[in-house]
């Protein structure tokens, strides 16, 4: 009776996360009462970012593809641009109960108001909710100061609503499905959801991921309607090569799921498909990243990658004619360098180079320099 009514607080450290460049629950207020394990966690964090060449900037300081200028636009750029927001911090809560129910609830303040994060239950491996999605690793990632973080991520790098099962290394799940269809004009149907299978594990010095995931692509106007399967399919590892150097990357395929292929299209994701003649056809594109992070001692690291995002717009240009899509985004690809220091255990501060660069389907490219620094004091 005493241990339930008596709150017992301490300070712990947890692994960090190296996702968009953030720890994870990195550090927690932890207690026990009634029972229930739980923490409270989350950061505080200052973004800042000086852009060389044209405004790329979005919230939390994030480099955009999307805003590059492109073809004769780059003859006209404004350059010189600084901005700064702590909108990236965030909060959390967990709690565990005597039964072993694990229930999260996380948000943060990206878009300027609180939102939704992580919200679920888990329970003898069954979670419901939303949280990162089955199609998704962050084994293969170099830890960036940018939030959006590197093209050719492993699968989705988001959190989406789902029914998930884990066994072991595998999982397995049922999730709200990511979609475009290019000229759909908004007829855009899910009638299914995606699903998903992955493998996570290490053995040795090696972290490796594989996943893959299904779903249908459709449409329906009133008067024409069509569908078409999508699948996507990813691999990622991480090899400890030193005790101070480690390499990690990923590789991606798709074919009519773009929405999987992290920073294809404009910014985020690409187009899945096209209509022609009132028929579906999928777009096909890869991705892949390949960084290394090296340490340097006393919580200093230099972390350095590559990454790049690409679709296969070659049939729709037949079919649609070149000039209906001369303007869409064929590639994206970017390399980063950062320098980050932990002065004491829970803060860190950074600083990161970014080189951005597009390339649309009729040739016309373009490219933008960035600079960002960032402070991060986790509880």
């Amino acid at each position: 009776m005493q241990s339930n009514n008596k709150l017992r607080m301490a300070i712990r450290a947890t692994a960090a996360a190296a996702v968009f460049g953030v720890a994870g629950q990195a550090g927690a207020v932890s207690f026990e009462a009634g029972g229930y394990d739980l923490s409270v966690y989350g950061y505080a964090r200052l973004n800042a970012s000086y852009d060389i060449d044209e405004n790329v900037t979005t919230s939390t300081q994030s480099g955009t593809f999307s805003g590059i200028n492109t073809g004769a636009a780059e003859d006209n750029e404004v350059t010189g641009f600084f901005d700064a927001d702590a909108v990236q911090s965030r909060i959390g809560v967990k709690a565990v109960s005597p039964e072993g129910v694990t229930v999260n609830v996380e948000g943060d303040f990206r878009g300027g108001t609180l939102r939704l994060r992580h919200g679920y239950g888990s329970y003898m491996g069954v979670l419901a909710g939303q949280t990162w999605s089955n199609y998704n690793s962050f084994v293969g990632n170099t830890a960036t100061l940018d939030f959006d973080s590197m093209a050719g991520g492993a699968g989705y790098q988001g959190r989406t609503a789902q029914l998930r099962y884990t066994t072991g290394a595998l999982s397995f799940s049922a999730e709200d499905p990511q979609s475009s269809v290019y000229n759909a004009t908004g007829a855009e149907k899910d009638s299914m959801p995606a699903l998903t299978a992955r493998l996570e594990d290490s053995a040795g010095g090696m972290s490796y991921s594989a996943a893959a995931v299904a779903r249908q692509i459709s449409y329906d106007t009133g008067t024409a309607d069509d569908s078409a399967f999508g699948f996507g399919a990813f691999v990622a590892a991480k090899m400890q090569i030193t005790d101070m150097i480690d390499i990690h990357g990923a590789l991606n395929y798709s074919d009519g799921a773009n929405s999987y292929l992290w920073r294809s299209g404009d910014n985020y994701f690409g187009d899945d498909a096209y209509i022609v003649g009132g028929d579906l056809e999928t777009i096909s594109g890869y991705a892949g990243t390949i960084g290394t992070g090296i340490g340097l001692g006393n919580g200093r690291s230099i972390n350095l990658a590559y990454g790049m995002a690409t679709m296969d717009w070659d049939d729709a240009e037949q079919d649609l004619g070149a000039a209906t899509v001369a303007d869409e985004t064929e590639t994206n690809s970017h390399i980063v360098a950062n320098y980050k220091w932990t002065p004491v255990k829970n803060v860190m501060m950074g600083v990161e180079y970014q080189y951005l660069m597009t390339e649309e389907v009729d040739g016309d490219d373009g490219d933008a320099s960035r600079l960002m620094f960032a402070a991060q004091y986790n509880f």
